[in-house]
């Protein structure tokens, strides 16, 4: 069993799909109407994993209620500077024995972690 889809609460889905897809480059998967007001946006890293569903219809999972979300990435560094570049706010990047990360939110103020793991066999020497 794995994780396949993470519902990230939104209030406007195209807005939040311009903003994965453009800004923090994940891949569009499908964007298909369910009904006549929502849509099934649904986006994945671009090295594949779980993929996110850009959700308005979960009463209890509030816009910007999603926090601590983990992206993996090779270069926390080069990324901070890409996002930055792009008007982005994000906090400075930390280090931790498990990697090094910066975090950020999304227009609706989901939090996102930006991480470059460490290695395991990294941090049993350490």
């Amino acid at each position: 069993m794995s994780i396949a889809i993470v519902s990230v609460p939104v209030t406007d889905q195209i807005k939040a799909r311009d903003f994965y897809r453009d800004v923090m480059g994940l891949t569009l998967l499908r964007d298909e109407a369910m009904g006549p007001e929502m849509r099934w946006i649904q986006l994945q890293p671009r090295d594949g994993g779980a993929t996110i569903a850009l959700v308005t219809w979960f009463e209890g999972l509030k816009p910007g209620g999603q926090q601590g979300l983990m992206l993996g990435i090779d270069d926390v560094d080069a990324e901070y500077a890409r996002l930055t570049g792009l008007g982005l706010e994000l906090t400075p990047v930390d280090e931790q024995p498990w990697g090094r990360f910066t975090m950020l939110k999304d227009p609706d103020g989901n939090g996102w972690i930006l991480t470059q793991l460490t290695a395991p066999d990294e941090i049993r020497t350490r």
